[in-house]
């Protein structure tokens, strides 16, 4: 347990010296909650002791050491009590620090603090701390903190620094803010700016920002003057949290005190780098370089990690000049990381130059260095090349990964044949080829054996494909791992039984499934839901329901997203009956399928006019506590509304609002849908109305439907009141609402309004459908506006709309077109039409019978 923390929140506390936490308090909380309490100890006395010569204390110290060290070491030892008299807080931190054990170290410092006239100080406290916190131990070191308070040991505000550092360093971070309040509460010590110091450094690692500020504002407050040693951890503090603006403003004060040395510099270098803004890092080291600021080998090269982890590898590049410029011994580590980085980003030309820079300056290339570029490299003859520059004390292993190296060129390259090829070359299956830097490479390798990862690489390449061919060879390969005794390891099986799955060749990954159990793998929930998205795909309801057994005896879950798959597969051919048999049997064996597959279900029940079925799949939803969202309600009003009953479909609703969800826009287009269908119009507006009064904004469908309701209903004012509102809402119509007003206004049999909203659609480059343009021309006719309706015939006969012989309007545009043909003004140039030809589906005959 941690101390308890009173770290000051408001710095007027600590104007005023009234603390929080009193002597009595802490005690209380030490005793109740530190695991480890060192042993009680005496009764401190307070006679004078005497002080021994260092001669004699040199030897005493000697004495403590060689007792105490001994194998069969007894605190009743006769010696022990002989020596006890002479102790003082110089031999007790003598023999500490000579001590090789830290439970021994301990247990002479409990010891030692039981002796009648003897008194630990600060020292003492400090050297025991130290012991503690470089072996890690927590738990006494918290109780050796809590018998500095416990026993009133005074303590020099350097002293006080150290002890708070040996905490710190373990990250007893509330442990040393507690001790800090309670030594000045308690008169122990009056903490000066180095106590300060210790602490901003212990509470710059805990990215505690606001224990930070408070601190510093509390020492300001004190009258104690901030220095670089203040500062500094201030600065890394801000830096670690990311606070950019305020790191920024720490160290530009600190470069106006003139406190900015190469450490400060790199703490600030580092973070512009950590949070990505590189560009930025490299404008401050150059303004820094101005000033005679310089980066240490260690700075430049986490710097040259963090670029290349950005992608930044020119920026890198850059940084490395400078380092050879400023005279640093660069070694192969950091050549390999920029290496590395260019051969990712596929920039292999640059990387072959730093490589030969790299060579140029002395600098042998590793196995390392080599494998990245050869696994990158764009052909075999460059290949041949890398492999040539490999080191001549290179043993097994590192040609090994060579190759193996090798082998992922030839994968990258896509390169199959010739990877599987130089595999069997290695396996000693002698086959002809005509590929002769294969059999170059070949050469290079003849003596070594492929392993494990060879296998791996090469029949991960060709899983990468759906080739029934490349599987094939896969599989070939994986038994000849056997014959070489290669171990085939749990990811192998995965991506095998994976791919096959893809590839519905399910018999066989359900052999390699019962292998990988024979081979004391254990399948893990990759395996089983490989093959569970395959039996789902299948639409194989009984299969998937067995290995769900399976793998329910194994601990492992089903993939929601496979289950969800053959839900929705089953409904859409129609076989919604049989998606919720295999929901409930999913149940039965003790998996919930989510609310998205109960819906599917739902919605394919409701298609095939199952609401009966739908509403008690929904009822069993409920009653298993997964609860239903508002795509499943809407399913069910929908169901509602197929089923003729609007009434209950809007009970449905309010049950929705009632379960604490809110109606979609969805939910309510559905009812107005069917009430329009039924010529409700006014329950269909009232409908839009609760929308806008709810906040649910009307959609184009709202609107849309209305309108046509409106006109069916023979409101066609209603339906333009609502265009207008429409458009002042910011909800643009489209040419499904465009088509619905024009032809609702014509069987309304106002023509001449529809063609205004006619052209409107046109200049909006809006293509009617040919009922459209049917139902003017017919309105026009109907108004015995012939010519009007002959030109607007012509425009459609022009844009190819007429509709053909199968379309449902034909009869009614060929009908018009006889009373066009009849027509005085309009009969001689629609026979004319004809003859041309211009409307190829209807004859001058065809006018005539």
């Amino acid at each position: 347990m941690a101390l308890f923390k009173t770290t000051l929140a408001n710095p007027s506390l600590s104007k005023s010296g009234k603390f929080t936490n009193s002597f009595a308090v802490a005690s209380r909380i030490f005793s109740k909650n530190l695991s480890y309490v060192s042993q009680p100890y005496r009764s401190i006395c307070t006679e004078v002791i005497n002080v021994l010569p260092p001669l004699d204390e040199t030897y005493i110290s000697n004495n403590f050491i060689s007792l105490f060290s001994q194998q069969k070491f007894s605190l009743d030892d006769p010696q022990l009590k002989n020596l006890a008299p002479s102790l003082n807080p110089r031999i007790v931190e003598t023999v500490l620090n000579g001590l090789g054990s830290w439970k021994i170290a301990h247990m002479f410092f409990t010891w030692a603090s039981k002796q009648h006239g003897y008194r630990h100080n600060c020292n003492t406290f400090n050297a025991i701390a130290s012991i503690l916190s470089h072996a890690r131990k927590n738990a006494p070191l918290r109780a050796v903190a809590m018998d500095v308070l416990n026993f009133r040991c005074s303590m020099t505000p350097r002293a006080l620094g150290v002890f708070l550092r040996c905490l710190g360093s373990v990250g007893l971070v509330e442990e040393a803010n507690y001790l800090f309040d309670q030594v000045r509460s308690m008169d122990l010590c009056i903490p000066n700016n180095y106590s300060y110091n210790c602490l901003l450094e212990i509470l710059s690692k805990t990215n505690s920002i606001d224990s930070i500020e408070n601190r510093l504002m509390e020492m300001k407050d004190f009258g104690w003057e901030v220095d670089k040693y203040t500062l500094t951890p201030v600065l890394m503090a801000y830096c670690n949290a990311g606070k950019f603006d305020k790191a920024l403003i720490v160290f530009n004060d600190m470069h106006e005190r003139g406190w900015v040395d190469g450490y400060v510099f790199s703490i600030l270098a580092l973070a512009f780098s950590k949070w990505g803004e590189v560009d930025r890092t490299m404008q401050f080291i150059d303004r820094m370089e101005d000033q005679n600021l310089m980066l240490n080998g260690k700075t430049f090269y986490a710097l040259i990690h963090g670029f290349v982890k950005e992608s930044r590898e020119d920026m890198a590049l850059k940084l490395l000049e400078k380092m050879l410029k400023l005279g640093f011994t660069l070694d192969v580590s950091i050549y390999d990381v920029l290496i590395g980085g260019l051969c990712k980003k596929r920039a292999f030309e640059k990387a072959m130059a730093l490589f030969f820079k790299m060579k140029m300056l002395g600098i042998t290339p590793d196995v390392q260095i080599l494998a990245k570029l050869v696994a990158s490299s764009p052909e075999e003859r460059v290949v041949i090349m890398l492999l040539g520059e490999r080191p001549k004390d290179i043993n097994d292993e590192g040609m090994i990964f060579l190759f193996n190296s090798v082998l992922k060129f030839l994968v990258n390259a896509g390169k199959v044949e010739s990877t599987c090829y130089l595999l069997q070359l290695m396996m000693g299956n002698e086959s002809r080829s005509d590929n002769i830097h294969i059999l170059d490479i070949h050469q290079t390798f003849k003596k070594l054996l492929p392993n494990t990862a060879s296998f791996n690489i090469v029949i991960h390449g060709l899983l990468k494909t759906t080739s029934k061919l490349d599987q094939d060879a896969a599989l070939s390969l994986f038994e000849d791992m056997v014959q070489l005794g290669c171990e085939r390891d749990q990811l192998l099986y995965n991506n095998l039984i994976d791919a096959l799955c893809k590839s519905d060749r399910l018999k066989e990954s359900y052999k390699l499934l019962r292998d990988m159990e024979q081979s004391r793998l254990q399948p893990t929930h990759f395996t089983y839901n490989s093959i569970f998205g395959c039996l789902c795909r299948r639409e194989d309801t009984v299969g998937a329901i067995e290995l769900l057994r399976e793998m329910r005896g194994h601990g492992h879950e089903p993939w929601i997203k496979h289950s969800t798959l053959l839900v929705k597969q089953l409904c859409k051919n129609g076989r919604a009956i049989e998606a919720s048999n295999f929901l409930a049997d999913m149940v039965c064996e003790g998996f919930l399928p989510d609310i998205v597959s109960y819906s599917a279900a739902m919605d394919g029940l409701v298609k095939i006019n199952k609401l009966d079925r739908a509403l008690e799949l929904f009822q069993d939803i409920c009653t298993r506590g997964c609860r239903p969202d508002v795509v499943s309600h809407n399913i069910l009003i929908k169901g509602y509304c197929k089923a003729g009953k609007v009434n209950e479909a809007y009970n449905f609703l309010h049950k929705m609002r009632v379960a604490g969800l809110v109606p979609s826009a969805v939910s309510y287009n559905l009812l107005i849908n069917e009430w329009c269908k039924n010529g409700d119009i006014d329950k269909a507006i009232l409908c839009l109305s609760q929308m806008n009064e709810e906040n649910k904004k009307p959609t184009i469908i709202s609107y849309t439907t209305l309108i046509n309701g409106c006109c069916n209903s023979g409101r066609p004012d209603d339906a333009k009141i609502l265009w207008n509102e429409m458009q002042e809402k910011g909800c643009s119509p489209n040419r499904i609402t465009y088509m619905a007003i024009v032809h609702g206004l014509c069987k309304c049999g106002k023509p001449d309004e529809a063609l205004v909203y006619y052209h409107s659609m046109e200049e909006k480059e809006m293509k009617p459908d040919s009922y459209v343009s049917v139902a003017l021309i017919d309105a026009f006719i109907s108004k015995h506006n012939f010519s009007m309706a002959f030109n607007i015939l012509k425009e459609t006969i022009e844009k190819g709309n007429i509709p053909d012989p199968t379309d449902k309007n034909y009869v009614t545009i060929k009908d018009a077109i006889f009373k066009l043909s009849k027509d005085e003004q309009t009969g001689l140039e629609v026979k004319a039409l004809i003859e041309k030809g211009r409307i190829p589906t209807i004859s001058v005959s065809c006018l005539s019978s």
